[in-house]
C-alpha cells in the first residue's frame, strides 16, 4: 500500500477532528520510523508569540513587557506582524512574575481590549513550588483558551562556558499527579492543553493519558529544545520528538527553540511541516545578533522564514481549527 507522508494532497483532507488525515483518504493508519505523517506541508504554520517569561528581566532585555498596557502593546505588535497564538507568564507591574488572579485577569483584558479575538491567549502553568490549586485558580477566573502544561519532571538548567559553571540550575518537577489534576481542570474549564515537551520521554507520556480517556484530538505538542537537562536542539532530533507522538491520534506540533539555537529550529519545524514559536520568553535575538527590540520584531522574522520555506503563516481562524478550538467572531479585527 501506498504511503503519503505529508504531500500537499493530504491538505484537503484535515477537517475532521481526531482522524488521521491518512485514515480520511480512506487508508489504514501505519506508523513507520522516521516518518512524520501528522502534519503536512500544506497546512499553515501557526507562529506562536511567548510575550515576556519568568526568569529573565529588563537587566537582560530592555524590551520584556511588565504592565498590563505593555502586554497589551506588544500583543498588538505581534498580531500585526502575524503571530496568532500568545503565551502568557504574569507579572506585577515591577516585573516580578506573579501567580496570582489579578495579574493574569488583568493581563487578558489589556490584550483582548487591544486585539479582540486576533489572537488565541494561553496561559503558561509551568512554574516551581506554586502549588496545583493556585495555577487552577488563575485558569478558573482568566479562561485562556489554551494553557501550557509541562509533560514531565527534569533538570533545567543554563550553563556558561566562559565559566565553566552553570548560571542556573534546579529541578523542575511535574510529576503525573500534578499533571493528572491540571489536565482534569482543563477539560473541566474546557481549554485546551498545549503539551511541552523537552525531551522524548515526555512525548511518549501523552500516550498513557490518550488511553486513560484524559486527552481529545487533536493533540497540540510543543517541543522544547536547547534547555540543558532537556533534549539538544538539533534538527535529527526535532524529528525523532515528532515521530513519538501517540500513533493513532491527529495531532499538531510546533517547536521551542531556546536561544539562538531558535532560529535553526524554526528552520526545521517549518520544513518537516511543523508549527513555530519566537518571543522574548525564548531568545532576545534576531538571526544576525541583533537585540530584539520588541517580540513584533521577532515574529515578523519568523514570518518572513514561513514564507521562504514555502509556509503560509496561519490565520487566527485556521490556528484555531489546528489546535482544535471553537471558531470566534474576530472583533476588534
Amino acid at each position: 500500500m501506498a504511503w503519503c507522508p505529508y504531500e500537499r494532497r493530504c491538505g484537503p483532507y484535515a477537517k475532521r477532528p481526531g482522524v488521521l488525515r491518512h485514515e480520511r483518504r480512506g487508508r489504514p493508519y501505519t506508523k513507520r520510523p522516521g516518518v512524520l505523517p501528522v502534519v503536512s506541508l500544506a497546512d499553515p504554520a501557526v507562529i506562536t508569540c511567548a510575550i515576556s517569561g519568568a526568569i529573565a528581566g529588563r537587566e537582560q532585555c530592555p524590551a520584556i513587557p511588565y504592565t498590563p498596557e505593555e502586554y497589551a502593546a506588544e500583543a498588538r505588535r505581534i498580531v500585526d506582524e502575524g503571530g496568532v497564538h500568545i503565551h502568557i507568564h504574569a507579572r506585577t507591574r515591577d516585573g516580578t512574575p506573579s501567580y496570582e488572579v489579578e495579574d493574569f485577569v488583568a493581563i487578558r483584558d489589556a490584550i483582548r481590549a487591544e486585539v479582540g479575538e486576533q489572537a488565541i491567549i494561553n496561559f503558561s502553568t509551568g512554574t516551581v513550588g506554586v502549588p496545583v490549586a493556585k495555577r487552577v485558580a488563575y485558569l478558573e477566573a482568566g479562561r485562556p483558551e489554551v494553557a501550557a502544561l509541562n509533560m514531565g519532571s527534569m533538570n533545567y538548567a543554563k550553563y556558561s562556558r566562559s565559566r565553566r559553571d552553570f548560571v542556573f540550575k534546579f529541578v523542575f518537577a511535574n510529576p503525573f499527579e500534578e499533571i493528572i489534576e491540571l489536565l482534569e481542570a482543563m477539560r473541566r474549564l474546557a481549554i485546551k492543553p498545549e503539551h511541552e515537551c523537552f525531551d522524548v520521554g515526555h512525548v511518549a507520556s501523552l500516550e498513557p493519558l490518550v488511553d486513560m480517556g484524559l486527552l481529545a484530538a487533536p493533540l497540540h505538542a510543543d517541543f522544547v529544545m536547547g534547555v540543558v537537562g532537556g533534549i539538544p536542539a538539533t534538527a535529527r532530533n526535532l524529528a525523532a520528538m515528532a515521530d513519538n507522538l501517540p500513533a493513532g491520534v491527529d495531532s499538531h506540533w510546533g517547536v521551542i527553540g531556546i536561544g539562538r539555537d531558535q532560529w535553526r529550529m524554526v528552520a526545521a519545524a517549518l520544513t518537516l511541516g511543523g508549527s513555530i514559536r519566537v518571543g522574548l520568553e525564548d531568545n532576545f535575538y534576531l538571526p544576525d545578533g541583533t537585540m530584539a527590540r520588541s517580540n513584533g520584531e521577532l515574529v515578523a522574522r519568523a514570518r518572513r522564514l514561513a514564507e521562504d520555506a514555502g509556509r503560509r503563516p496561519a490565520t487566527v481562524q485556521e490556528a484555531r481549527e489546528l489546535l482544535g478550538l471553537p471558531a470566534r467572531a474576530e472583533a476588534g479585527a
